[in-house]
């Protein structure tokens, strides 16, 4: 917990689309819980921690059955601009939140639009200055923080953080801050060969996903007596 205040943790990868979902659905529902639970996104770069980064192909099956749940996540398909590595997306989401937290997960969930609704290559570092112009971020001290290399190394801590300590182990991973863990309403699929040849149930339509996502900020409310295990 930060200053008392119970925390609601997503561990995350910026190629994702689930994430994305996540982020969306967390991002909405938090200001409900303004000053009562802080919502954290926590670094987990699969291309580090995951076995290496996700197959393109799989990728543009996956973001249609996404985009079905949660209609206001907005896809469209992948273009040429293709990140080899989505590590200057963490590093430029650490800089961003280093100007708040509000600040951090604005730019959160704007690199992901960035990505998965505008397909630019979030990748580039470029493209993530250009983001943080965009967003009206303090460009100099952005620009300082993600030169200085305390950046990326914050980022790969937080990630063997949660790999080692947390035992997370794939993306979105959401918990309490003791490490309880929380089930996120969504329909995964199944692959197999290149192909989906099967989805699981869908727990969740519409309105009731956010309902199921009030619940989880409702669970951090109450678990916020207990002794947590911190970071």
């Amino acid at each position: 917990m930060t200053n008392n205040i119970p925390e609601l943790w997503q561990w995350a990868e910026y190629y994702c689309p689930w994430c994305y979902v996540a982020a969306v659905r967390l991002h909405r529902i938090a200001p409900e819980y303004a000053g009562r639970v802080r919502l954290v996104t926590r670094a987990f770069p699969l291309e580090v921690y995951g076995g290496g980064p996700p197959d393109r192909a799989e990728l543009e099956l996956e973001i249609w059955l996404a985009a079905l749940q949660e209609p206001a996540a907005l896809f469209k398909p992948f273009g040429s601009d293709w990140p080899t590595t989505t590590l200057p997306a963490f590093e430029a989401a650490w800089c961003a939140f280093q100007q708040g937290d509000q600040v951090g997960l604005d730019f959160d969930l704007r690199i992901r639009q960035a990505f998965f609704a505008e397909g630019r290559d979030i990748g580039q570092r470029a493209v993530m200055q250009d983001l943080a112009r965009e967003a009206g971020l303090d460009l100099e001290r952005f620009t300082r923080d993600f030169d200085s290399g305390a950046a990326r190394a914050a980022v790969l801590a937080e990630g063997r953080l949660g790999q080692e300590r947390y035992r997370v182990r794939s993306t979105p991973t959401v918990m309490l801050s003791d490490g309880s863990r929380l089930r996120h309403p969504m329909a995964y699929p199944q692959m197999r060969d290149g192909q989906i040849v099967a989805v699981g149930k869908l727990p969740c339509c519409g309105e009731g996903c956010y309902d199921v996502i009030r619940e989880m900020f409702e669970s951090a409310l109450r678990a916020s007596p207990r002794t947590e295990a911190g970071a």
